[in-house]
């Protein structure tokens, strides 16, 4: 659908409120995010910047947003093909692991440590989820296929981690059993573990730099899941 002059002018100029935006997570973290500062950085009165973003925790939220939709972008993007989903598992961790090293305060912003006082809406939740709704439908592929090994050996696993387990389930609305979900999830934090390990430089001195490693837990991960190695 076409758009007005009035209309593009309003989404130019958002644009450029969140690219001020994402200069100063850059520069001084979430903590400090000021509508005043992103008002002078784009040539606003601060009355103005209003009129786009309420407060600061709303501009936090189109940031997050944003992020989150972008994020899943690439991991959809790398989910997608012919390869078996292990495969594209792995693409899809790589993926996520390429896009953290590019957009680092970003990443942080999704993944960090939680911004004082912020608290994310619910509707940061239907783009929080596609990232690792991409991953589990790759393991429904599988497990539809009769290619996800689920017998391999696994910790035993608690009454309140079946409940939990089973409310995802129910919320989800997958196919997948309810054993593969907890291997999943023991997998996703596997995966992000890594990255942040690798993004904020814990790995200095050890895994340096930090690619053989990530990949081997990527494929870890794949394997802790039921993909065949």
């Amino acid at each position: 659908m076409s758009t007005t002059p009035r209309e593009r002018a309003r989404i130019d100029t958002m644009e450029r409120i969140l690219e001020s935006g994402r200069s100063q997570l850059a520069e001084h973290g979430a903590a400090a995010l000021s509508l005043r500062a992103v008002a002078r950085d784009v040539g606003m009165v601060s009355s103005a910047v209003y009129r786009y973003v309420a407060s600061r925790d709303d501009l936090l939220t189109a940031l997050i947003i944003e992020g989150y939709r972008d994020l899943a972008g690439v991991a959809e993007a790398a989910a997608a093909g012919r390869a078996a989903p292990g495969r594209r598992f792995v693409a899809l961790c790589e993926a996520i692991r390429t896009w953290a090293h590019d957009h680092p305060h970003q990443y942080a912003l999704l993944f960090g440590s939680p911004v004082p006082g912020y608290r994310a809406p619910a509707g940061t939740v239907p783009d929080a989820a596609r990232t690792p709704a991409a991953a589990i439908r790759l393991a429904e592929q599988a497990w539809h296929a009769g290619g996800l090994d689920t017998d391999r050996a696994a910790p035993p696993v608690s009454q309140p981690l079946r409940r939990q387990a089973r409310e995802l389930h129910a919320a989800l609305d997958t196919d997948l059993p309810e054993h593969v979900l907890i291997r999943f999830a023991a997998a996703w934090t596997q995966v992000f573990g890594v990255i942040g390990f690798d993004l904020f430089g814990q790995l200095v001195g050890s895994f340096e730099p930090g690619d053989q490693v990530c990949t081997y837990t990527f494929r870890t991960a794949a394997h802790t899941i039921g993909f065949p190695d």
